[in-house]
């Protein structure tokens, strides 16, 4: 039975304002899983299980999965299909409001994440699951093209979500996906996307990254002006001492916030910090 027959038989409609769209593709979703590395040791988390299309392949594989699913109408289904499952928990839950390391348990160390992301929420998800105090070691999930395309960047092209990203792992763009391997199908092409966090972590202790990321939000404040002008304006200082700072760090005041990479972010930080002691 398609997944549009069974959606039928049980009377649901997916909900655009939950961002339904379902993979429908065997081979996508086997890609998923291969793309994730998924061993007979491995401890995963689905975020969005649906009526449990992915859920079957990484069941399959891995040690343990744990599916979540906001939308109360699929708990039934997927407490049907895997019941008899001891090494799948299916919880009902919102990720962003969700205690990450109360949900995994004593398998927080070393976890996965695979899933099918909801596409107006990804940026949020994404930076969920990198910044808590408890990430995993490998999220591979869907996204939108477009937004795939941002967050892979390379200098020249960074954006916030960029930084966001690099700060905490290396993103790579698996697969390109076209909207046939999805129902509803999206108006956009999608990818398929892996993410791997630094084994040591970010490169900034926790009490550090918000005055990091002060910083880089405001160089994005003003995208399309000179960095000097978008830091002058959004952390309210004088030119002169934006121009003296950006010397200090080795940089061309006259660079744009798009063309800064990851380790010239950190090198503005540690140039305001000396400036500012």
């Amino acid at each position: 039975m398609t997944l549009h027959a069974t959606l039928a038989r049980l009377g649901i409609s997916p909900k655009k304002s939950l961002g339904q769209n379902f993979m429908v593709d065997e081979n996508v979703l086997a890609q998923m899983a291969d793309a994730a590395d998924v061993g007979p040791q491995d401890v995963i988390m689905e975020i969005g299980a649906g009526l449990g299309a992915l859920t079957e392949y990484l069941a399959a594989r891995a040690r343990r999965v744990v599916a979540l699913e906001i939308d109360r109408r699929f708990i039934d289904v997927l407490e049907q299909l895997f019941g008899k499952h001891s090494h799948v928990d299916v919880v009902q839950a919102d990720i962003l409001q969700t205690d990450i390391g109360a949900l995994m348990g004593k398998d927080i160390v070393g976890y996965k994440v695979v899933a099918n992301l909801p596409y107006y929420i990804t940026s949020a998800i994404i930076r969920h699951l990198l910044e808590c105090s408890t990430p995993p070691r490998l999220l591979v999930v869907t996204v939108q093209y477009e937004v795939a395309e941002r967050l892979s960047a390379s200098s020249g092209k960074m954006s916030l979500l960029a930084v966001g990203v690099k700060f905490y792992g290396h993103p790579q763009i698996v697969a390109r996906l076209k909207p046939k391997v999805f129902y509803p199908r999206p108006s956009v092409d999608s990818a398929l996307v892996r993410i791997e966090p630094y084994p040591d972590g970010p490169p900034l202790p926790p009490e550090e990254q918000k005055p990091f990321f002060h910083i880089v939000r405001a160089g994005f404040s003003q995208p399309r002006k000179k960095l000097k002008n978008s830091l002058s304006a959004g952390l309210h200082l004088g030119p002169d001492d934006v121009v003296n700072w950006m010397r200090q760090a080795g940089l061309d005041p006259s660079r744009r916030a798009e063309t800064l990479s990851i380790e010239e972010w950190l090198a503005l930080y540690d140039a305001d910090r000396a400036w500012s002691s």
